[in-house]
């Protein structure tokens, strides 16, 4: 989807934002369920395309907070889906520390400077909240399914053509922001006929930068790709695999730098403290040190429910 794209990159037409209707396969409802658990969750969704996903999850019972840089991607997703809708990135956001039960995103996940992404994420999850993560795949495994990629996918480096399935994972495991990783996989069909099988490569984001013509070529591919394979007016099924990875927040104490998980000490614990720490933590005096503002954690904000990465695993080998 063009809300993929990396910074830099010129952004999605309108043609290509409103090709995504038809062009790109939905959720299956069990896929949902999985990447938010529970009823009437606060979600923040970005990367929200055209609000596919966002539809289901409202049609869920979550109260969904949409987020999407790409103007035209955000014009549709308002006429859509009745939910707040910002156009931006979650760095963009003034977020409540603690303020939402679930971030879900796309593969627009690919795109995120994680080291500033992760930490706004982090930070906005209530405790014991998660982070999930779905994007679809081509079932390669039929012979026609793979010939179709070829006109999909566009130019090798392109961004329809880099796998994401494994650095997805890999990102989330090596944050120390997030716990263990789980993962599922579920099945969707798309239906193509021939009037929307143009809708299948017009709805790719390098298609946004080509000339006219090289968009009418392209069109023309896969229009006779779908003569040589299709079924007429019946139309055909194109098999995806939808590859799910949900984890959950890790409050840790000193995780962050900037005092947003700590709270200063009241007046009086202060004045205990500075008596034990000394002359070199007193108040500015002839040395011209000030004092330190001592803080302490909020022990509330980081009680384990028992799947944070802080429990204690014991081999009885």
């Amino acid at each position: 989807m063009a809300s993929e794209r990396p910074p830099g990159e010129t952004r999605g037409s309108a043609s290509v934002a409103a090709a995504h209707l038809h062009g790109r396969p939905g959720h299956p409802p069990e896929a949902v369920k999985w990447l938010v658990p529970g009823n009437a969750k606060t979600v923040l969704e970005l990367g929200a395309g055209i609000g596919r996903l966002t539809e289901h999850l409202v049609a869920a019972g979550h109260a969904v907070h949409a987020v999407d840089r790409d103007p035209a991607m955000v014009q549709i997703l308002r006429e859509r889906v009745s939910v707040p809708v910002t156009e931006g990135t979650v760095e963009d956001l003034d977020l409540e520390h603690r303020s939402v039960d679930a971030v879900v995103c796309s593969t627009a996940f690919t795109s995120f400077d994680l080291e500033t992404a992760l930490p706004a994420i982090a930070k906005a999850l209530r405790t014991g909240g998660h982070l999930s993560v779905v994007w679809h795949e081509r079932d390669g495994r039929i012979p026609w399914v793979r010939r179709l990629g070829t006109f999909l996918e566009g130019p090798l480096g392109g961004r329809d053509n880099e796998p994401s399935s494994h650095s997805i994972t890999e990102h989330l495991l090596a944050s120390p922001l997030f716990s263990f990783v789980e993962e599922e996989t579920y099945t969707v069909w798309q239906d193509v006929n021939h009037d929307n099988v143009a809708d299948l490569v017009l709805s790719r984001s390098w298609v946004a930068d080509l000339s006219p013509q090289a968009r009418e070529q392209a069109v023309a591919e896969v229009r006779a790709f779908y003569d040589d394979y299709g079924r007429g007016m019946d139309g055909m099924q194109l098999p995806y695999k939808v590859h799910c990875v949900r984890t959950q927040v890790v409050h840790q104490p000193g995780l962050f730098d900037d005092g947003t998980d700590a709270l200063k000490l009241t007046s009086d614990q202060a004045d205990g403290e500075s008596e034990a720490d000394g002359a070199d933590e007193g108040e500015a005096g002839d040395s011209g040190r000030r004092r330190r503002t001592p803080f302490r954690f909020d022990e509330d904000l980081f009680l384990s429910d028992g799947t944070d990465t802080d429990m204690l695993l014991i081999d009885f080998r």
